[in-house]
């Protein structure tokens, strides 16, 4: 069992940056891959991007690559997205993911932990 609870969300203004955290619960942290979701009012919960158990290997979703940047402290059992350039689509409930295998992916059913959210609100 993985409990995530994530932090680090608030209100800025388009162009600005917020950095996520999520700190998960347990010692096998390290053998979770993690991923953030997002989901904006009246629309479907997507992929935003995730990291494998190492942390080689990151994906993102289209609309975020190169503004927004994935990344884990093993030894702090915590995730975080960075997130830069922000914009006013970008506003959502973010949501951190661990999935119980090694190995990142962009599917919402791969993921079987999910934490309660955080609000992103970009401002234009």
């Amino acid at each position: 069992q993985v409990q995530l609870v994530e932090s680090g969300g608030g209100l800025v203004q388009a162009g600005g940056s917020l950095r996520l955290s999520c700190a998960a619960s347990g010692r096998t942290f390290s053998s979770y891959a993690m991923g953030w979701f997002r989901q904006a009012p009246g629309k479907e919960r997507e992929f935003v991007a995730a990291i494998s158990w190492s942390g080689h290997t990151k994906y993102y979703a289209a609309s975020v690559k190169g503004r927004f940047t994935i990344s884990r402290d093993n030894a702090k059992n915590t995730v975080y997205l960075q997130m830069n350039s922000l914009q006013p689509e970008d506003s959502a409930v973010y949501y951190c993911a661990a999935r119980s295998q090694t190995t990142a992916t962009m599917s919402i059913s791969g993921y079987d932990y999910w934490g309660q959210g955080t609000q992103v609100t970009v401002s234009s």
